[in-house]
């Protein structure tokens, strides 16, 4: 199990959950009520689902491809260590994870 905290914008713990290893972080940020869109359902066409990862965590996440830094161009309030929560894809070697929503997150279909 990988152990995924959600914060919200102003840094403070949203909750906590535990999630099986091979479990996409938009499809589990969404289950648990997080205000990501992803517009394009997962197909890296978007920024919609833009999420700011701990500095602590963020080594040890793949490096994102070139075309997911081209679409967090296009994202609110970017910061170092933002991804796009659709390309990441929940492993045992990360152990945990800590996720923060940007400020200005939102999901219409709620």
């Amino acid at each position: 199990m990988i152990r995924v905290r959600f914060l919200k914008a102003d840094g403070t713990l949203d909750h906590e959950v535990d999630a099986t290893e091979g479990t996409n972080l938009l499809d589990l940020a969404q289950a648990e009520g997080q205000p990501l869109e992803g517009a394009c359902e997962g197909q890296m066409a978007c920024s919609t689902c833009h999420v700011i990862i701990a500095k602590e965590d963020f080594g040890r996440l793949p490096p994102a491809s070139e075309e997911e830094d081209d679409l967090l161009d296009l994202a609110w309030q970017v910061r170092p260590t933002s991804r796009l929560a659709c390309q990441i894809m929940l492993t045992k070697d990360l152990g945990s994870l800590t996720v923060q929503m940007p400020g200005g997150a939102y999901n219409l279909d709620r």
